[in-house]
């Protein structure tokens, strides 16, 4: 049975009691899904997976996204992907993840992201301290605290959202070896549109769901007036009180919610200070379904 134990902060919780080597039962999965839309960011210490345990353990929750570029995956396996800054015959063994800004994964696809799932083999450390730490920012409190003039305003706006911008700003950062984007990957990653708000299918509370990373354009809004309530929009949602961080420790779990948080990995480590982690995406193809916290199943429908 799960123990589920909050961090006391703006997000996260602890959860024990669980082997996610095992299938898990359908309490302990709806559980999960609750405390996920509470608590946004959910760390299952202690863990002992392989690749096919966490992609077996993450496919409860949705569809599983694949890399783009298909080489960033466990071979055979491009649904579990590889964060690293590990290099292998002058060649990275995964996709290098350090300095990312401010985002919501998925949030580019017609079909939102819902949940990342991320397995810590190894975590980087200077001195005994553990670097590479995780940034969350809570996006229920953050709509919370908007004017209420400026959520009248953009209740029914919507924004697009471009995994080119992301791509592009990371190649820019120093040192970056991301090559630009073909055709034919950008083709598989075209622009999409979603509310500024979306309604959280797990709380039923609203969520600011307009991040840095992707957001180009609120649609309703002429160019220079979307610029200017994007950058509002952005400034507001990483005020200091939104912010959660998590210090890895190997064999964690790391579950967070895309819909209502954002997250930033901080780049604070160096290439000779290893890191490795594996991923898996979950699409929110089955978290709006009706009775899915509860139930543990539910069919294929609509989503956003």
């Amino acid at each position: 049975m799960a123990d589920i134990e909050p961090t006391g902060e703006t997000l996260g919780a602890m959860v024990r009691g669980i082997d996610l080597s095992r299938p898990l039962s359908d309490p302990d999965f709806a559980a999960i899904v609750s405390a996920l839309g509470r608590h946004g960011v959910l760390r299952f210490p202690d863990q002992s997976l392989d690749a096919p345990a966490l992609r077996d353990f993450s496919s409860r929750f949705g569809t599983l996204q694949a890399s783009v570029t298909g080489k960033l995956g466990v071979p055979g396996m491009p649904e579990v992907g590889i964060l690293s800054n590990i290099m292998e015959n002058g060649e990275p063994i995964g996709l290098v993840d350090a300095g990312q800004d401010w985002h919501t994964d998925m949030s580019y696809n017609t079909l939102v992201g819902f949940t990342n799932v991320l397995y810590a083999v190894k975590v980087p450390r200077r001195d005994g301290k553990p670097l590479g730490a995780t940034q969350f920012a809570n996006m229920h409190a953050a709509y919370d605290d908007l004017a209420s003039d400026t959520k009248e305003r953009l209740k029914n706006a919507t924004a697009t959202h471009d995994f080119n911008k992301f791509w592009e700003a990371m190649r820019q950062r120093p040192g970056s070896i991301r090559p630009a984007l073909t055709a034919e990957q950008r083709a598989k990653r075209q622009p999409s549109t979603h509310p500024v708000f979306l309604t959280h299918p797990i709380t039923g509370r609203r969520v600011l769901y307009c991040n840095p990373g992707y957001a180009i354009r609120i649609n309703e809004l002429d160019a220079a007036e979307s610029d200017r309530v994007l950058a509002m929009l952005f400034e507001h949602q990483l005020q200091d009180k939104y912010i959660y961080t998590h210090t890895w420790t190997e064999r964690d779990v790391l579950m967070w919610d895309h819909i209502g948080t954002l997250h930033y990995a901080i780049p604070d480590y160096g290439p000779d200070e290893p890191r490795m982690m594996l991923r898996c995406q979950v699409m929110a193809d089955r978290v709006f379904e009706p009775g899915f916290a509860h139930a543990g199943l539910a069919a294929p429908g609509s989503h956003p």
